[in-house]
């Protein structure tokens, strides 16, 4: 599937073009966030296989960890994954549409992002409370005495994956939009 950005044949408003580059910027900053603590949490895991065959010392808490930051690299990545074009879905019926039908291609563009932005936004509905109570009561995962780590940290990383990923959404239907509505377009 072709890069969800612009390409060098679009030419869009000044306006749109530039919030396009802030938007793919602050996107591409969480998906390095993302990249960068994979790489954490793969020196973590031998850290601790190392430390635990080697030394008869195993790390605390490095299940926790892990599991904790496996959701944390998903919501900081998903944004980039839709921006990219690499989110799973079917390009069979849009390629066919595309070709014979480009204004219909677009306008089920639309309608797509626009349903996918009410799935967000229900998700984000639904994980601001989580932050807010992990966050006011000090939630925590582990065992104390042995490993505990805040979860109030990835609850806000939740709400930022999905708040990055509504506004590329929203860059998209309008993208879609623009095509649908540009003079001339086939």
């Amino acid at each position: 599937m072709a890069e969800q950005t612009t390409t060098e044949k679009e030419v869009w408003p000044a306006s749109f073009a530039a919030l396009r580059r802030c938007v793919d910027a602050v996107t591409s900053a969480l998906n390095v966030a993302g990249t960068l603590l994979i790489v954490a949490v793969m020196l973590l895991i031998n850290a601790d296989v190392i430390g635990r065959g080697a030394f008869d010392a195993p790390i605390s808490g490095v299940p926790e960890m892990v599991s904790m930051s496996i959701v944390a690299i998903v919501f900081l990545q998903i944004a980039q994954t839709f921006r990219k074009g690499r989110l799973t879905r079917t390009d069979l019926l849009l390629g066919g549409l595309e070709r014979k039908a480009p204004r219909l291609r677009q306008a089920l563009e639309v309608i797509f992002s626009l349903g996918a932005i009410a799935l967000v936004w229900q998700i984000i509905a639904a994980s601001w409370p989580l932050f807010r109570k992990a966050w006011e009561r000090g939630t925590y995962e582990g065992t104390i005495g042995d490993f505990i780590a805040p979860i109030w940290p990835v609850k806000l990383i939740i709400l930022l994956g999905c708040v990055a990923l509504l506004v590329q959404l929203l860059m998209h239907a309008l993208g879609a939009f623009l095509r649908l509505t540009r003079k001339g377009a086939a």
